[in-house]
């Protein structure tokens, strides 16, 4: 039997919106156990974005029910349609992928949880989440081969589908926050970042000069690319540095949220790009001050040449 230019690229819309929901919906599973059970090797400043799973799935999830609504009438009114090669090709493909996901994914969790990385907790609901997914469109797509998805049956595996798919979403605002928790945090990393170059060029300036600036704008400098100081993201408003002693500063900031995810504490950062101190950078909701003192073993001056 032919099959009709608009049946092959309905099947494939349905496949690709499949495809694109079942891997954002495992990515979000698997970002919001992460997040209440960190990996032993992993380290978290903030939260772990869940923005893009949840967007992807916002998306592609109602166009895969909407695409396969209008497959399902198609069969309706023409039964012979479901004889179509190509239904037949992607939907063997799909369980064959689907297989693949499942066993890829079943390895790599065994692997972790055997390596040590993965607590036991986090190993359980990972696999436990792989099943459900990948059952689920084995299930659904077994039914569709044998023919045997009546009308109840099919609103069954429709309900089951988007309960899963919203208890995902709601679960992972839970977990990791609103979006406006998210625009918070990405504030307070933002600001970290500009508190780490400051430090950067502080230690930098006392290289060169074996002094600390009195203010921020003696490190402007025309030549090089810190010629503006950077602001606060959020308030626009310059940052707090204050010269304690000949070799030590503190720089301060407003935070939105305490630097912790479940348990773990904030991801400790070197921001000297090859010094081999590393700096805690962890902090409180609200004010606060990080305080500095240059070791001269570990940035000693520069050597000025003639």
């Amino acid at each position: 039997m032919n099959t009709k230019a608009k049946d092959f690229f309905l099947h494939l819309g349905a496949m690709v919106s499949l495809y694109a929901g079942v891997i954002a919906l495992l990515n979000l599973l698997f970002r919001v156990i992460n997040t209440a059970y960190p990996q032993i090797d992993r380290y978290f400043y903030g939260g772990s974005s869940i923005s893009l799973p949840v967007a992807t799935l916002i998306v592609v999830f109602p166009i895969f029910l909407l695409l396969s609504n209008i497959l399902n009438k198609g069969y309706e009114s023409d039964p012979s349609r479901k004889d179509y090669a190509v239904r037949k090709w992607l939907i063997w493909i799909t369980l064959f992928v689907a297989g693949i996901v499942l066993v890829g994914d079943l390895v790599t969790l065994l692997y972790f949880f055997l390596d040590g990385r993965e607590l036991t907790s986090g190993f359980v609901l990972k696999v436990l989440s792989v099943f459900v997914v990948t059952g689920g469109v084995f299930g659904y797509y077994i039914d569709n081969l044998r023919d045997v998805l009546t009308g109840q049956r099919r609103n069954m595996w429709r309900i089951f589908s988007v309960v899963l798919v919203l208890g995902a979403i709601v679960i992972g605002f839970s977990v990791i926050g609103s979006p406006k928790s998210q625009r918070l945090m990405n504030y307070d990393n933002q600001k970290i970042n500009d508190l780490q170059n400051i430090q950067s060029q502080l230690i930098s300036y006392w290289q060169s000069k074996q002094a600390l600036p009195e203010t921020l704008d003696g490190l402007r400098d025309p030549i090089s690319s810190f010629y503006e100081v950077s602001l606060d993201p959020q308030s626009y408003a310059p940052y707090v540095y204050n010269k304690t002693g000949d070799m030590s500063f503190e720089l301060c900031a407003e935070f939105n949220l305490a630097s912790q995810v479940g348990n773990q504490p904030a991801r400790p950062s070197n921001p000297y790009q090859g010094g081999v101190e590393s700096v805690e950078w962890s902090h409180v909701e609200g004010y606060q001050c990080f305080s500095r003192t240059i070791d001269p073993d570990f940035y000693p001056p520069f050597t000025k040449s003639l």
